[in-house]
């Protein structure tokens, strides 16, 4: 005879801003992207555009969140449906893999100017590509986005008419290269087919765990070929193309893993052109990004519409603490063999001895790409630590690039000089180590001038390095930063010539951003407004929070000689401008309750309850469990730890048993504790439940069961007039249940007669008892379980008794 079961399909998930690494998904880089800013032809909404900051998504479990900054709302849910083998299920379920990284790039089409693709990858290998059409992103991310477009999207529960079918269940573009190992980066080639054109030119490359790297083609939708040759885990790629004067145009690759290396490589030659292992330790971090292109207005530098020269860079972040920087530069060989290609087309001979490019021989350095600048020191005045480099970014516009380090709560932000101003830096240091030297040399006299110019001319070199202006930060004095990591990074600055352009050049420290918890990632905003350059960082504590770096001036108005010279102190301050945490927990979920309507959903964490609606899964109140403080002003309120949570009849409050063991009632439309029964148990109340009214007993009752070994039965009143909340309910004791051991769960039985109700109690030695709820008679013992049965529940019937134990089992008892 053929059985007939339901099935259970994820229909959908919430209650997570953002998520970090797990169990299953390794950590990455690249948890938060901005969506491509919204274009048009008319000035206004161009100017419109580059003001407004588009909608950023966020990977959070199985699901890309988008969230509306300007109103911090979500906006938009994008998921993957998961189609099982056999034509099981609807094909509609929620895949309940999780999304490692994700890259957003715009999609370049004429027929959809603002579109968007964005790429996921997976714990389980694969890629997937959303696409998103530019009226999708303005409906669902402009001022007009409500709590009613959010989980709409690959969802099982009921659907609106105003959804578009389309958007709602379109299947994105799934690539499988790696094997079945996770996805850590992955990155878009946003350069285009030309250097002023910031479409995609159709490629895509990811890094998997295993140390591949795959190079996709997803406008043919296929994979172009594979570069192997790391050792561990790919942490970041990143495509570059320096040069381009020539003929020849070197197609570059740039990755870093967890093996110390990185590697460039060559994608026209599908080879490794150069490896950089000058690195102690991991490469937790790169980034790479193109300079001189004309420059953003308000972008913070102060040169809006000017253009120079174009240099790539390139910095890293390992495990030994240090920040290096690359620069980034086309191959002497290949710069060679396009002066060659010149020559030829001219009709000129390339191997006449008149010509430069004639080179008798070629050295291994005429294939490198990467030459070290330095490392980035901050200021001795600014804190720091010797962590491991979390993650490096750069900024859109190029001006800026931000690092964080691991379980830091900061962000140390660097502008990017242009060539003049690098060039005035670098004369400055100069001048000052002639002065240096001048000295040293009418202190010394001749001989000593030739000891210090060939035996430690290396020294000096190295003290002018800093990153400070002033000569008393040069000398290294009394800092903060760690002794260690300084001279790490002054030793490796030895090796450079000091006439050449450094990092400390280069790099000028702009300030220090710094959060309300440890950073899991971050990302800048593509828009800027008046120099204000703004942050998104991704909290551990499952939230988003939103910084800003202004520029501030102010006139010294003591310093007359400075009003004569029109001079100004010109300083950088940050500002924390926006926190997004209502739509998570910042710890673990330790009970979620329904209604009786099934409409609200009750979550309850570390001091905090929030009620759900269900239908668009959307944050209702979000509550903090904390005791308001009476009588003294410096009586500071305290907070209670709540462990389960159940839903009063009516569906305007709902009880909260804690791990002080307290119980809590909550009316959900002021979310006020509107009643608290002090030490209601001498332990923690793990669990509660209701019994609800019936003809034959129109009272209602609560069981509670604690760490105290007691069950504590409850009858729910209405507080009088002299009481706090009037008409608000409250809990008397009743009844005792004294136990052999701690409660871990009850329940009540689906029972109608009182004398046939039931109470199931499960304890810590293993065991489910079963008593009689009007006389709490003992009328059998449920052995079978090898660990705490954590939750146990009746069929409506009474005849089969459900319970789920800590020993990964669920039994069923009839």
């Amino acid at each position: 005879m053929q059985h007939t079961y339901l099935r259970y399909e994820c229909a959908d998930a919430f209650s997570l801003c953002t998520s970090s690494s797990s169990s299953t998904a390794p950590s990455s880089n690249s948890i938060l992207a901005f969506l491509p800013p919204s274009s048009s032809k008319t000035k206004k909404t161009q100017q419109a555009s580059t003001t407004a900051t588009p909608p950023i998504l966020a990977t959070a479990g199985s699901q890309c969140i988008g969230y509306d900054l300007r109103q911090n709302l979500p906006c938009m849910k994008l998921a993957h449906r998961e189609r099982l083998s056999g034509g099981l299920g609807t094909g509609r379920a929620l895949n309940s893999d999780e999304i490692v990284c994700i890259d957003v790039s715009s999609s370049g089409g004429e027929d959809d100017v603002g579109g968007a693709l964005v790429a996921t990858g997976w714990v389980d290998g694969s890629i997937r590509i959303f696409t998103l059409h530019s009226n999708e992103i303005s409906k669902r991310g402009g001022s007009s986005s409500s709590h009613k477009n959010l989980g709409m999207v690959h969802s099982l529960l009921q659907e609106n008419e105003e959804y578009d079918d389309d958007f709602v269940s379109r299947d994105p573009l799934v690539l499988d290269g790696h094997s079945g190992t996770a996805v850590r980066s992955i990155a878009f080639d946003k350069l285009g087919q030309s250097q002023n054109d910031n479409s995609s030119c159709g490629r895509l490359a990811s890094g998997g765990v295993d140390g591949s790297v795959v190079v996709w083609d997803i406008i043919a939708e296929t994979g172009l070929f594979r570069l192997l040759g790391h050792r561990g885990a790919i942490t970041d790629v990143a495509f570059v193309k320096p040069g381009g004067t020539g003929l020849v145009l070197f197609d570059g690759l740039v990755t870093s893993s967890l093996d110390g290396m990185v590697k460039v490589w060559d994608l026209n030659a599908q080879c490794c052109t150069q490896t950089i292992a000058s690195h102690r330790g991991e490469v937790l971090c790169a980034a790479a990004t193109r300079l001189g292109m004309s420059f953003v207005a308000g972008g913070g530098g102060g040169e809006e519409g000017q253009k120079e020269e174009e240099r790539w860079r390139l910095v890293t972040g390992s495990a030994d603490g240090q920040v290096r920087v690359w620069n980034v530069a086309e191959p002497r060989r290949l710069a060679q063999d396009s002066e060659s290609m010149e020559l030829v087309t001219t009709g000129e001979n390339p191997n006449s001895p008149n010509n430069d490019t004639n080179t008798p021989s070629s050295t291994a350095d005429d294939d490198e790409v990467c030459h070290y600048m330095g490392s980035l020191i901050p200021p001795p005045n600014v804190s720091t630590s010797n962590d491991k480099v979390g993650s490096v970014h750069f900024h859109p516009n190029g001006r800026h690039v931000g690092v964080c380090r691991v379980n830091s709560k900061a962000i140390d932000l660097y502008y990017v000089r242009s060539t003049a101003e690098s060039f005035k830096k670098r004369q400055r240091r100069l001048r000052r180590r002639r002065e240096k030297e001048g000295k040293a040399a009418a202190a010394g006299g001749g001989k000593v001038v030739e000891d210090t110019t060939s035996k430690k001319s290396k020294k000096r070199g190295i003290l002018d390095d800093a990153s400070s202006d002033e000569d008393e930060n040069e000398k290294g004095g009394d800092t903060t930063t760690p002794l260690d990591a300084v001279e790490k990074s002054i030793l490796e600055n030895a090796s450079l010539s000091p006439d050449t352009i450094k990092a400390g050049d280069e790099f000028e420290y702009r300030g220090t951003i710094r959060a309300t918890h440890k950073i899991r990632g971050f990302a800048f905003a593509p828009s800027t407004h008046k120099g204000v350059i703004q942050v998104v960082c991704a909290l551990a504590t499952n939230a988003l929070e939103v910084h800003s770096l202004s520029k501030s001036k102010t006139d010294d108005d003591d310093d007359e000689d400075k009003k004569k010279n029109k001079e100004a102190i010109v300083s950088f301050q940050t500002e924390k401008q926006s926190t997004l945490d209502m739509y998570g927990h910042p710890t673990g979920i330790r009970s979620i309750a329904l209604s009786s309507d099934d409409a609200l959903a009750c979550t309850v964490s570390k001091n905090m309850a929030k009620v759900w609606n269900v239908v668009n899964r959307s944050c209702i109140r979000s509550l903090t469990l904390t005791s308001s403080s009476s009588g003294s002003k410096k009586s500071a309120a305290v907070s209670y730890y709540g462990l389960c949570a159940a839903f009063l009849p009516g569906n305007t409050h709902f009880i909260v048993g804690t791990r002080e063991g307290h119980i809590l009632i909550i009316d959900i439309a002021s979310g006020d504790i509107i009643y608290t029964e002090k030490d209601a148990h001498d332990g923690a109340v793990w669990a509660l439940d209701l019994r609800r009214p019936t003809a034959e007993q129109e009272t209602m009752s609560l069981v509670t069961g604690s760490a105290d070994k007691s069950v504590k039965f409850w009858d729910i009143e209405r507080q009088d007039e002299d009481e706090g909340h009037p008409g608000h309910p409250m809990v008397v004791h009743a009844r005792t249940l004294q136990m052999t051991d701690d409660v871990v769960a009850v329940r009540y039985s689906n029972a109608s007669d009182p004398t046939k109700r039931l109470v199931f109690v499960s304890t810590l030695d293993s065991t489910v008892k079963v008593f009689f709820d009007d006389t709490l008679r003992f009328f059998l013992s449920l052995y079978g379980h090898k660990l705490p049965a954590l939750a146990v529940d009746a069929s409506d019937d009474d005849t089969i008794l459900a319970s789920g134990g800590a020993d990964k089992t669920i039994k069923i008892w009839g």
